[in-house]
């Protein structure tokens, strides 16, 4: 487990203690913030496991990653210049 992660799941669980100790005194705003730091420690674990598949599969198949970098980065400059600022916009 990476601590990415890890962080994540502290997070996660300190978002949880929160969200029930607001629930217990009846505190609203502390429940609300609780779920806010339950869902940003989920987000952070997704993300760190997002970023471990994307670390093996270009170790894996680096030709099929730099195939896929260059396919996003052609259909990204062809949006950016289809829609880019020209001096004839002012």
């Amino acid at each position: 487990m990476n601590m990415e992660k890890a962080e994540g799941a502290v997070q996660e669980v300190a978002g949880k203690v929160q969200g029930a100790a607001g629930a217990l005194v009846g505190d609203p705003a502390a429940q609300l913030t609780g779920k806010a730091k339950e869902l940003s420690g989920k987000a952070q674990q997704l993300g760190a496991d997002a970023t471990t598949v994307v670390r093996e599969t270009t170790a894996a198949k680096p030709f099929t990653a730099l195939a896929v970098v260059a396919a996003v980065s052609f259909v990204a400059g062809a949006i950016w210049r289809a829609g880019g600022y020209t001096r004839d916009n002012r």
